[in-house]
């Protein structure tokens, strides 16, 4: 009989698969606390490359920078929760290897705190989320948003965060309105709840 695969603790897994990829990954998912916000916070972070910096000017030697690009917390992390699992379940190391993130936001209640690695595809899908979701007080648009967003594609994800932070912010906010339409409707629109309803049925 073929010995069984030995499970690999939480604190174990962290240290050998999920650590090593912090100091490369484009993206950082980073879980804490603010004390003025409803715990857990999300807080996502994008490594912006030297040569992609516009303050480098009098910088002899620049370093790559992690720029906050938003938070998510309180009952739109509670709606989107299921969709930032899927979402997560799919990273993969320099390998393409699964890093098996979704035990890290397995729980109801989320106790894990510290920094996740998060892939292009994830990190521009978390992007359009976290920047979309906000200022929307109707949590069935949030939740239609996430799983809208999670329909797109790699190269989808990509240009459409493009166009909500690449540009001025006048135009940024534009697009962001533009965007919040596409994707949930107008506010009190009857279908909303009909199109969410599909979507938790083919998810």
């Amino acid at each position: 009989m073929a010995a069984k695969k030995k499970k690999t603790d939480p604190e174990s897994h962290y240290a050998q698969r999920i650590k090593p990829e912090l100091n490369q990954a484009k993206w950082i998912i980073r879980i804490t606390e603010h004390k003025d916000k409803p715990m857990p916070v999300l807080i996502l972070k994008e490594r912006i490359q030297p040569d992609q910096r516009t303050d480098t000017r009098d910088m002899v030697a620049p370093r790559a920078v992690l720029k906050e690009r938003g938070l998510l917390y309180g009952p739109s992390l509670t709606r989107c929760l299921p969709v930032l699992k899927t979402i997560i379940t799919r990273v993969t190391d320099q390998a393409d290897i699964p890093l098996e993130l979704q035990q890290y936001l397995n729980r109801k209640r989320i106790t894990f705190r510290g920094n996740l690695p998060l892939d292009d595809e994830a990190g521009y899908k978390m992007g359009l989320v976290f920047k979309l979701q906000e200022r929307i007080k109707e949590m069935d648009r949030v939740e239609l948003i996430a799983r809208r967003v999670d329909r797109f594609t790699k190269e989808e994800a990509a240009y459409w965060y493009s166009r909500i932070s690449n540009f001025t912010d006048t135009a940024n906010r534009w697009a962001m309105a533009g965007m919040k339409i596409m994707l949930a409707g107008h506010p009190n629109d009857k279908h909303i709840e009909k199109m969410l309803d599909k979507l938790r049925l083919n998810y």
